[in-house]
C-alpha cells in the first residue's frame, strides 16, 4: 500500500504507507487551500484536504493541473485557479461534499445511494436496501442483478464497464435495479434465506413460488437449498443418504463410488452443487405414474414413459461415463473400456432397466402393505424360480405380471453384469407405491373438488 504526496516540483510522488501515516490524508492538494467547484447552479468551495481524502479523482487531477499551470506562470493568487464547472445535480453533490469532509451520509432511497453503501433494488414496486456482500456468495453469483445491472456491482476503477473514462464528459444516466413484475413478498423471503436463516416451507405452492423466483434471479445455491430433498444417515449401511426427485438431478452433482475390494461394484452418489461439501448415496424418487414394472419368471425390469424415460437415460449415460473414468483410475488392468455397458444407450434401445426388490424394500401394492404377501410366499420360494417379491397369482393365471408405480424411491447399484459382460447399473427398490390393475387405479381416484 502506498500514499500519494506532492513534491516541491509539483510532480506527484508515492510515499509508502506505514503506521505513522496510515491515518493521514494524502498530500495531493494543499490541505489549507480552498478550491471552487460549480455544480449546476450552485458554487461549492472544498478544501484541498477534503478533495485529497478521496483522491485520485477527477477533482484532484483537475486542480493539480491548475496548480502546475499557475506555478509555471509564477502566479500564486487565488484567481489563478479556475473554477471547475460540472453539469450535475447540486442537491446530490451537497451530500457528496459532506462525505468528502468526513461525515457519514445515509442514502435516502435508490436514486440517492452512494457506492460504498448498500444498494437499493425495487421489486414489485417495493424498495429493498441490500448489503452488497449478499450477492457475492459463490453459489449465488453471477445472478440477475450482477449480470443485468453491472454498474451497481462494479469496482470504483471500472464503474461503467465498456466505457472509456478518459473521454467521458459525464456519466451515463442510470436507475436503480427495478423488477416490477415479481412478488415483493417472495423476494423478501429469498433475502431472508440468503442472510443464512433456516428455510421453512409452508406448502408445495409456497415452495414453487420460492423456486420460481430463485431461478428467475439466478440464485443457484439458494435453489439447491429449496428443492425437495431429505438428508439422513443410514445405520444399516453406515452411509449418508440423500433423497432427490429425478427432475432435480444436476449433472455436476453425480458421482460414482467404487469399492476398494471389488472394482466392479459400487453405488451412485450425489452432492447438491454449491451446497453439499461431500456426496451421499443417492436415493432417486420417480413419481407421476411414469414407471411400469414387468415381472417375468426370475426377471424384473422397469419401463419408463414420457420425460422420465429421457431423464433416466441421460442419468444412466452419465453414470456410465463416470464409471468408465473411475474404473480406469482404480483398475490399471482394465484397458478394454468397451466392456463397460453404455447404460443410457441401452435404455433407449431396450426401454427396460433391470430392478431388484429386496426383502427390505417397503412396498404398498393396491393400497395395502405388501410385506404380508411376501411372508406368505417366502415358504414356497425355494421350490420355484419366480421372482421372490412378485405376488403369487391364482392357479391358471399367467406367470407374467405388471405393476404401475405411482411413486418410487430407488438406489442405483453398480454390479457385475450377467454372464461376465462388464458391469451394469440396476435400480434397487427402497420404497414403492404401486398398482397392479386398472381397478386399483380407479379405486384411488377422487372426485373433483373433494
Amino acid at each position: 500500500m502506498t500514499s500519494i504526496a506532492s513534491s516541491d516540483a509539483g510532480n506527484l510522488t508515492v510515499e509508502p504507507l506505514s503506521e505513522r501515516n496510515v491515518s493521514r490524508i494524502p498530500l495531493i492538494l494543499p490541505h489549507e487551500r480552498v478550491f471552487p467547484i460549480q455544480i449546476g447552479s450552485e458554487l461549492f468551495k472544498l478544501s484541498g484536504a477534503s478533495l485529497s481524502s478521496d483522491a485520485p479523482s477527477y477533482f484532484s487531477q483537475y486542480f493539480v493541473c491548475q496548480l502546475e499551470s499557475a506555478k509555471e506562470r509564477n502566479d500564486e493568487s487565488s484567481s489563478a485557479i479556475r473554477t471547475l464547472y460540472i453539469d450535475r445535480d447540486p442537491v446530490i453533490f451537497r451530500d457528496i461534499s459532506l462525505h468528502l469532509q468526513g461525515y457519514h451520509v445515509q442514502p435516502r432511497d435508490g436514486e440517492h445511494f452512494l457506492y460504498e453503501e448498500s444498494i437499493f433494488i425495487s421489486i414489485g414496486h417495493r424498495e429493498f436496501q441490500i448489503p452488497r456482500e449478499i450477492f457475492n456468495d459463490p453459489g449465488n453469483s453471477p445472478n440477475y442483478f450482477s449480470l443485468g445491472f453491472a454498474a451497481f456491482f462494479s469496482r470504483p476503477d471500472d464503474l461503467f464497464p465498456g466505457l472509456d473514462r478518459e473521454g467521458l464528459i459525464r456519466p451515463p444516466s442510470i436507475l436503480p435495479p427495478s423488477v416490477p413484475k415479481r412478488s415483493a413478498d417472495t423476494f423478501a423471503e429469498l433475502l431472508h434465506f440468503l442472510r443464512g436463516y433456516p428455510i421453512r416451507i409452508r406448502d408445495e405452492a409456497h415452495r414453487q413460488d420460492l423456486l420460481s423466483d430463485a431461478r428467475y434471479f439466478h440464485f443457484k445455491g439458494l435453489e439447491q437449498r429449496l428443492i425437495p430433498h431429505s438428508l439422513s444417515y443410514n445405520q444399516a449401511t453406515r452411509r449418508d443418504e440423500i433423497v432427490l426427485r429425478l427432475e432435480n438431478i444436476q449433472k455436476s452433482g453425480v458421482s460414482v463410488f467404487i469399492s476398494n475390494t471389488d472394482p466392479l461394484t459400487g453405488f451412485v452418489q450425489y452432492a447438491r452443487p454449491y451446497v453439499d461439501e461431500k456426496p451421499a448415496e443417492l436415493v432417486l424418487e420417480i413419481g407421476g405414474e411414469t414407471t411400469k414394472l414387468h415381472f417375468s419368471g426370475s426377471n424384473a425390469r422397469a419401463e419408463f414413459f414420457r420425460d422420465t424415460k429421457a431423464r433416466v437415460a441421460k442419468l444412466l449415460e452419465l453414470v456410465s461415463s463416470k464409471l468408465n473414468f473411475s474404473q480406469a483410475i482404480k483398475t490399471e488392468h482394465l484397458t478394454n473400456h468397451g466392456q463397460l455397458t453404455n447404460l443410457g444407450n441401452a435404455l433407449l434401445k431396450e426401454d427396460l432397466v433391470r430392478i431388484v426388490l429386496e426383502p427390505e424394500s417397503a412396498i404398498i401394492l393396491d393400497g395395502k402393505d405388501y410385506l404380508e404377501d411376501f411372508i406368505n410366499a417366502a415358504a414356497s420360494e425355494s421350490s420355484t424360480n419366480e421372482y421372490p417379491r412378485k405376488r403369487k397369482r391364482a392357479d391358471g393365471d399367467s406367470g407374467d405380471e405388471e405393476w404401475v408405480v405411482t411413486t418410487g424411491q430407488w438406489r442405483l447399484r453398480i454390479q457385475n453384469a450377467p454372464n461376465g459382460r462388464g458391469v451394469e447399473c440396476i435400480l434397487v427398490a427402497a420404497k414403492l407405491d404401486a398398482m397392479s390393475s386398472q381397478l386399483s387405479r380407479n379405486m384411488s381416484r377422487s372426485f373433483l373438488g373433494s
